[in-house]
């Protein structure tokens, strides 16, 4: 096992810098740069801006040069905020992402797990189709419309959230609520439908069979026994969907004002702002890794048939 985990560690190292390299790259062959606007600078002005940020150099000499500075931990200045470098843009913002999608997903694996898993022991009944119907709801509605309405009913009708806010902004902690279970509904439905699904595989297995033919309880054979193999293919979805919540939460922060980062990502495509972009690209990166281990991880720990040597 430790040595599984040395070797997953050290393999981050090459995945990430395919990433750096291919968002290098990828964001300069694109036409347009980050100085281009609709009034045109003077061709002198724009050399020397060009100059202060080394862009007047073959673009080899630049991989090199951002390459160095992020192994040293510096994400490069923004070309569009004057007052504050890439570093200092993520630091402020991504706590607020990072918490937001953390109660989503908190949220999405507690209620999916109990839904799928419900539906799945209670299966052809009421709650199974209840289940499956929220599920459903869930995966085909959009955000863009489940956040208006959320607002329009708790907000505006019955006024028990505010509408919009972030409480790291001084306002009310209740401003997390609603954002929280609107970015969750879509993980939600699909945690339970990869529950119920491995739920009722894992119910008609052998060791099942016989736990029942023993004389065990219901609840002890659904807890002690079932529980562990049918969360493998859920555990699986959430190294991906962890990442995906955060990165996914741009339309969430819009709507509800919340100062993550997802609105920097957004803006650095427009403005075209090439250190913001890889910046971004490579926080994410590295979220998505790390959650990726974790799960290979966890797996021997679900699975006593799975080890890794």
């Amino acid at each position: 096992m430790t040595k599984f985990v040395i070797r997953r560690l050290i393999g981050i190292i090459p995945t990430l810098l395919v990433i750096i390299t291919l968002s290098f790259f990828i964001v300069r062959v694109a036409p347009g740069g980050p100085f281009d606007g609709e009034k045109k600078l003077p061709e002198v002005v724009k050399r020397n801006i060009e100059a202060k940020y080394h862009l007047n150099e073959p673009l080899l000499q630049q991989y090199g040069r951002y390459l160095w500075d992020v192994c040293r931990g510096d994400l490069g200045p923004s070309y569009k905020y004057k007052d504050i470098d890439v570093n200092g843009l993520i630091s402020a913002s991504l706590p607020n992402s990072i918490a937001l999608g953390f109660v989503a997903m908190i949220l999405a694996f507690f209620f999916g797990m109990s839904a799928g898993m419900l539906a799945a022991v209670k299966q052809n009944t009421w709650v199974d189709y209840l289940s499956t119907g929220m599920a459903v709801i869930g995966i085909s509605v959009p955000l863009f419309v489940i956040c208006p309405v959320l607002q329009l009913v708790f907000a505006m009708k019955l006024k028990w959230l505010p509408t919009s806010g972030w409480y790291s902004s001084g306002d009310s902690w209740k401003t997390i609520i609603m954002p929280a279970f609107a970015l969750s509904f879509s993980y939600f439905a699909n945690i339970t439908r990869l529950m119920r699904s491995s739920m009722l595989e894992t119910l008609r297995s052998d060791y099942i069979r016989t736990a029942k033919a023993k004389g065990m309880r219901t609840s002890q054979i659904i807890f002690k026994h079932a529980m562990k193999g049918a969360m493998l293919p859920v555990v699986s979805y959430l190294g991906p969907a962890f990442a995906g919540i955060i990165t996914g939460s741009v339309v969430v922060e819009q709507v509800f004002r919340v100062p993550g980062l997802g609105k920097f990502f957004v803006q650095s495509s427009f403005n075209r702002d090439y250190t913001l972009i890889v910046g971004v690209v490579i926080v994410y990166s590295v979220i998505l890794v790390v959650m990726n281990f974790l799960v290979d991880v966890l797996y021997s720990f679900l699975d006593p048939r799975i080890s890794y040597k």
